[in-house]
């Protein structure tokens, strides 16, 4: 029987890869510097005893064109040890609706990195059936790998004897016509429940829409809180998902392109942040992770338009901006 954390334990993590996906595809900058990389990590951990990397390994149809890179960071497994894990993205992204080679590629990974992992995502905001080709929802049979994915990866992991590494999917906010994402997964059955440990949400709140001002109806703590209340109360039962399994924050973030300052980044990530965290208990939150460590690309007169190159807390070449001690105050003062 599973039940909710009753300490209301919460932890921290962080993409640190130089490459993101945008609206019009993949968005690749400087290589890593793993030196500063791992620097930085390390600041931000501090003397938290779980801090986890998030990364990514994609599987794609062997007679496509071989379009984006195959993982991010590249390289990632130099920056995991005991106390910073990975949360490791298993991508599934097959034209030719091919769950059987994708169950093969999960396999292999898992079976290469199980003693890094602290959890392993099956699938990329499979529910986003209309985004760009650089995450899953538009491929054919993604709901299909996912569940059959997150079995396959529990039985291996338990067979590995690694039943701790948390298996599960993530998601973005869905209202409307993408409820029926949830509702298809009421079929999966108890073998996926019973593999399920967690279920992920990428949002970004006041990054595609804006907010209203703080104190105000639909300011940024109230939505942040009412995105995971709907998740709670309105998506996850449409699939049968109890509240026993925790919801995690895989990916969050704000940018400092045009008309966004460092200032706001900082104090969006903190009462994004701290929001989560007040609400831990009640609605069974359990990890967050920021998107991204760096930006993409140095700003210029031909790219300050497109937010999805500023995401980071440090610039391109590793300067740090406002929202990093933001983020080390947070993880130090709320982390497990």
């Amino acid at each position: 029987m599973r039940t909710l954390y009753p300490s209301g334990e919460f932890h921290f993590g962080i993409y640190p890869g130089g490459a993101a996906g945008g609206d019009l595809g993949m968005l690749t900058g400087p290589p890593d510097d793993f030196e500063r990389v791992t620097a930085a990590l390390r600041d931000l951990q501090g003397d938290r005893r779980l801090f986890t990397v998030r990364c990514y390994d994609s599987f794609q149809d062997a007679n496509s064109p071989f379009r984006h890179a195959p993982s991010a960071p590249t390289d990632f497994v130099r920056y995991a040890h005991e106390c910073r894990p990975l949360d490791l993205v298993l991508q599934y992204r097959s034209a030719s609706a091919d769950v059987e080679g994708y169950l093969s590629f999960l396999s292999s990974r898992i079976q290469r990195y199980a003693r890094l992992l602290y959890s392993v995502q099956i699938t990329e905001e499979p529910n986003f059936v209309d985004g760009p080709d650089v995450i899953d929802g538009p491929y054919p049979e993604v709901a299909r790998a996912l569940v059959e994915g997150v079995v396959e990866a529990k039985r291996l992991l338990r067979s590995l004897g690694r039943p701790q590494v948390k298996v599960g999917f993530n998601s973005t906010p869905t209202f409307g016509p993408g409820a029926d994402f949830w509702t298809g997964l009421s079929a999966a059955g108890t073998e996926f429940l019973d593999s399920l440990d967690y279920v992920g949400l990428d949002f970004f709140p006041d990054v595609f829409r804006a907010v209203a001002p703080d104190g105000e109806p639909g300011d940024l703590a109230s939505s942040v809180r009412g995105v995971f209340q709907a998740m709670r109360s309105d998506w996850l039962p449409k699939a049968g998902i109890p509240e026993s399994i925790p919801i995690y924050v895989c990916e969050h973030g704000w940018p400092t392109n045009q008309g966004r300052s460092e200032d706001r980044q900082a104090r969006v990530l903190d009462c994004t942040i701290r929001t989560i965290y007040d609400n831990r208990v009640q609605l069974n939150l359990g990890a967050y992770s920021l998107f991204a460590l760096r930006d993409v690309a140095l700003r210029t007169p031909d790219n300050v338009d497109n937010p999805f190159s500023f995401f980071g807390i440090m610039t391109a070449d590793y300067q740090r901006k406002l929202a990093f001690e933001t983020y080390r105050e947070l993880i130090a003062s709320l982390g497990t």
